[in-house]
């Protein structure tokens, strides 16, 4: 069976035309997703639309597939993959071009300076990074300034109630005084899923049909530790207070963060969009947001616990842009 999530030309403009007439105005998509489809079905509807209505965030660094170097942040790679990718698109310029994750092989010197050059150029108007670390989001954020280069202006990290390990000390929670937006993705559970049920559908069923999947996916997709099932369980309960879906309750959740600039949602359904989008006109309590903080939260290993527990009553509010600290109450 095909990877789950995917959808064809027809059911992805539909389901584009309605998030459109929700307001909606932001489109992150990816070189490697779909090797290259994602972006050329999100084109063809790009090109019927005012280019400028909408802000468009692709990434770079996936393998591609063609040769040696189709992977990876070199300049060599970086270069084809924005014609490429502009190609796809149907446009002539990227808002927010994302590196997708960071890359061992190739000096940060020389990722950021063709990232410059692409702003400097047209093809992109902002840089920005995906799934990297804390002290990778700083050695990235220190090379930028060192160079003079144009800095990153986005963070995309997977962050969910049900993944909430980027609340912690581990986060690359954005340096204060380097205006960095957070945008937050990850797949919304619904419940599904019970404790001690086998998976037969979705994202995990998918998975338990060959082990080899593993390697292709996200851990939580092949084995859910206990803490995620509290975490529903809790959010449910939450929700039916609210009269609200699991999957709301865990995006209002992400909405109400401080750390939160944005939430990065995807629907294989217009009703399952429409659930993402209807998360307005309510809000989580402080209680509720506790509660889901609590039971979502997973142990700090050493030295992230001991460096926290240290610290406790220590911040310092009149310099608090040289260190970074949990923003879990």
């Amino acid at each position: 069976s095909g990877r789950p999530g995917q959808c064809d030309e027809s059911l992805t403009h539909q389901l584009l035309d309605r998030y459109a007439a929700w307001g909606g105005n932001f489109l992150d998509t990816a070189d490697v997703y779909g090797t290259g489809n994602s972006e050329t079905v999100v084109g063809t509807w790009l090109e019927r639309q005012k280019r400028e209505d909408f802000v468009v965030a692709t990434k770079c660094r996936g393998n591609m597939g063609y040769n040696v170097n189709s992977v990876g942040l070199s300049r060599r790679h970086i270069t084809k993959s924005i014609e490429d990718s502009l190609r796809r698109l149907h446009t002539d310029y990227v808002d927010v071009y994302q590196t997708h994750a960071f890359d061992n092989a190739t000096p940060l010197e020389e990722t950021f300076r063709t990232m410059d050059d692409l702003v400097r150029c047209g093809k992109i108007r902002y840089v920005g990074v995906s799934n990297v670390s804390g002290w990778q989001l700083q050695k990235i954020v220190d090379t930028q300034k060192q160079l003079g280069l144009n800095p990153i202006v986005s963070l995309q990290v997977g962050v969910s109630v049900f993944l909430s390990l980027y609340t912690t000390p581990f986060s690359p929670q954005p340096p204060t005084p380097y205006c960095i937006s957070l945008w937050s993705f990850r797949g919304l559970l619904t419940g599904k899923v019970k404790r001690g049920e086998k998976p037969t559908q979705g994202r995990l069923g998918w998975v338990a049909e060959d082990a080899k999947r593993n390697m292709q996916s996200h851990p939580l997709w092949s084995a859910m530790p206990d803490r995620v099932f509290d975490t529903i369980e809790a959010a449910e309960a939450i929700g039916k207070v609210h009269g609200r879906s699991i999957a709301q309750v865990s995006i209002r959740w992400l909405l109400q963060r401080d750390v939160t600039t944005s939430v990065i949602i995807g629907a294989t359904s217009l009703a399952q969009l429409d659930q993402n989008m209807d998360v307005n006109g309510w809000t989580l309590s402080a209680q509720e947001m506790a509660q889901l903080d609590q039971v979502s939260t997973p142990d700090l290993p050493y030295p992230y616990e001991m460096v926290t527990r240290m610290n406790q009553g220590r911040d310092n509010h009149y310099a608090n842009d040289y260190y970074v600290k949990s923003v879990v109450s």
